[in-house]
């Protein structure tokens, strides 16, 4: 067996069809009974794995068959190679036919695994892709990686993939209640104190406490996996997880673009294009919070390029119409685009805001009427785990603020107070606002428009708890407590929104907060 702690720096990636160099994809430890040639490739693609890099992964494996097309493992990586482990599964048939190169039954599959170790990491992928429902074979594949970490305790790789596994089985197990994320990050957390290199570790470690409670746990495996594997999308994206969570804009918005230049550096016709339009979402929401603009729009024409490169791939046409909805939310450019049965949920939303701003109300009750269709219809809003359940929040958001407009003070809170009872009962919030507008928010700027800012106050506060250093909970806040009579906490707002909104002298909450300083500056 050779024990290798093998530092992965510059390499060519042979089957590349761009043949482009990766360099610093983190360090691990993974002895195998691999011949020296095919236990180097494979090193490369269990590093590149822990990064979800999934196209240059299964060509590392393959690299590894080659050299040694016995070597069990080699297969092993690459089955995990097809599916995302924290979203539904999508081919189990590609997994089974790496399984069935490697031989044609799991009894001669196991037999060429010469190690108690390496036959325990091939039998757990032999549940994960055995007969059966997907989530039901992803809990049997967290059991196998338990015994594992229960017989090899002090092993990084057996360490990190459980803890992976545990990441997959909550969303298998519809499990919300963080049990498992809590465990995984211990474990994973465990692994990169000691090892703050393992692409593995500092990558579960963010996965597992990305929630508002538990992202400052998060933020130094934030900082190191963002410098692990630079040329990997995903790890360029990952880490933004946690600086969402902190309301670290600028950081947002730079390794997302980042993550989508590797992207479609990478990207030939035919490959999915998850990977650049995760980062393009993400990115412009990054530039929306810090005031960017025009970068955001860049964002949408860039989202449209990719829509018309890849044959209108579902993920990004699905995409595109959140992005100008978002725009229009957080920029307060209503616009008021028309409702057709194509509308998505967050645009109708837009849309319906978009109305009331402009005095328009029978557009805002079609947007209402739409909205309560989806909800009907079982429209999801691209959710995979929380379903019609945003939709319905959104559905009580227009409804709420259309009765606001009408002078319907306790319809209006009532229909808000749905809204929270629903959203409360959701994950916390791990990535860009959904709804596109908070509701948090949302019932802040209600209650000011209803002269009650004590309780503006609180739902602003909670909206900054949930999503740190959103500018427009910070303007709300400020105005809240203007209302509320807190002069001094109103300054401390208005200031921190000029620094989230640095240089951004032309817009009108900016010059607020600038007049309202420079008057109570004494």
């Amino acid at each position: 067996m050779k024990a290798v702690t093998f530092a992965i720096g510059a390499f060519l990636l042979l089957a590349s069809p761009a043949s482009a160099q990766f360099e610093n994809v983190g360090v691990i430890d993974f002895p195998t009974s691999a011949t020296a040639k095919a236990q180097k490739s494979f090193l490369r693609g269990v590093a590149i794995l822990h990064s979800f890099g999934w196209k240059q992964a299964i060509s590392e494996f393959q690299t590894a068959q080659e050299l040694d097309p016995d070597f069990a493992l080699a297969y092993w990586g690459e089955t995990l190679c097809y599916n995302h482990p924290l979203q539904n599964e999508r081919d189990a048939d590609s997994p089974r036919r790496v399984l069935e190169r490697l031989g044609p039954t799991r009894e001669e599959r196991l037999a060429k695994a010469p190690t108690e170790r390496e036959r325990g990491l091939l039998g757990a992928v032999e549940s994960l892709w055995g007969e059966g429902e997907w989530r039901e074979r992803r809990v049997l594949y967290m059991d196998a990686m338990s015994q594992l970490y229960e017989r090899y305790p002090d092993d990084d790789e057996i360490a990190t993939f459980y803890a992976l596994s545990m990441l997959s089985g909550a969303r298998a197990l519809r499990d919300d209640s963080l049990r498992l994320e809590i465990r995984a990050g211990t474990i994973a957390l465990d692994v990169f104190n000691r090892r703050p290199k393992h692409p593995g570790a500092a990558h579960y470690v963010i996965h597992s406490f990305d929630d508002p409670t538990h992202a400052p746990l998060a933020l130094q495996a934030a900082f190191a996996f963002a410098e692990i594997a630079p040329s990997v999308s995903h790890a360029r994206h990952m880490p933004t997880h946690i600086f969402i969570q902190h309301g670290m804009w600028d950081y947002v918005s730079n390794h997302n673009q980042s993550a989508y230049g590797v992207a479609r550096d990478l990207w030939q016709p035919g490959d999915n294009v998850g990977d650049g339009v995760h980062a393009l979402d993400w990115g412009q929401y990054g530039d929306l919070q810090r005031g960017d603009y025009v970068s955001a729009r860049q964002w949408i024409d860039r989202l449209q390029m990719v829509i018309d490169t890849s044959d209108g791939q579902t993920r990004a046409v699905n995409t595109l119409p959140l992005v100008k909805a978002r725009y229009i939310v957080e920029t307060e450019e209503w616009k008021e685009e028309p409702i057709s049965k194509e509308s998505s949920a967050h645009m109708l939303l837009a849309v319906g805001l978009s109305a009331l701003r402009t005095g328009n109300l029978e557009t805002a009750r079609q947007a209402e009427v739409a909205l309560a269709e989806r909800v009907a219809e079982g429209d999801d809003a691209g959710s995979t785990r929380d379903g019609v359940q945003w939709v319905r929040v959104m559905h009580k958001e227009i409804k709420a603020s259309i009765r606001a407009a009408q002078g319907m003070e306790d319809e209006a809170i009532q229909s808000m107070d749905e809204a929270l009872e629903i959203l409360d009962s959701l994950r916390l919030p791990n990535g860009a606002a959904n709804p596109v507008k908070p509701a948090y928010e949302l019932y802040g700027e209600i209650l000011l428009q209803l002269n009650q800012p004590d309780e503006a106050v609180k739902k602003f506060e909670i909206s900054l708890q949930r999503m740190p250093n959103r500018p427009r909970s910070l303007l709300g806040l400020a105005r809240a407590l203007v209302g509320a009579g807190e002069y001094v906490r109103a300054a401390e707002q208005y200031r921190e929104l000029t620094r989230v909104w640095q240089d951004r002298e032309s817009f009108p909450g900016i010059q607020e907060a600038q007049k309202f300083l420079q008057s109570n500056s004494q």
